[in-house]
């Protein structure tokens, strides 16, 4: 990661002048921290995250893999938010994770239920 950008992360939850000035930035430029940014996506409550997910969610095709690494980890939470509030807002990457959101919707483990996962991939589906 650019230690130049890796300094504009934001510091807490609160520091919405850091997360305005990384969408400032835009896209690709931000490109070497988005997973640091998708980590801010963990909590949807967070006034970091209510400035970085228009930013996020517009971003598309670029965010695959590591939308990817999401929702194959145990944070069923994360997974939720990012369903929900990226995923949903871009019809390419709904396309792109055709195969996770079958999973999910088929096959998904008991904490994927429940955080209706299932439920949320078989919207996104649809």
């Amino acid at each position: 990661m650019c230690s130049d950008l890796a300094a504009l992360l934001p510091r807490d939850k609160f520091d919405t002048e850091r997360a305005e000035a990384i969408v400032a930035l835009g896209f690709p430029a931000v490109e070497p921290i988005v997973p640091a940014l998708l980590e801010w996506m963990q909590d949807m409550n967070w006034p970091v995250a209510q400035v970085l997910q228009p930013f996020l969610a517009g971003i598309g095709t670029p965010l695959y893999p590591h939308l990817r690494r999401i929702l194959q980890a145990d944070d069923d939470v994360w997974k939720n938010w990012t369903l929900r509030f990226i995923v949903a807002q871009s019809a390419e990457l709904q396309a792109k994770l055709r195969t996770d959101l079958e999973r999910l919707a088929t096959s998904p483990t008991a904490g994927e239920q429940a955080e209706e996962l299932d439920i949320v991939a078989k919207d996104l589906l649809s």
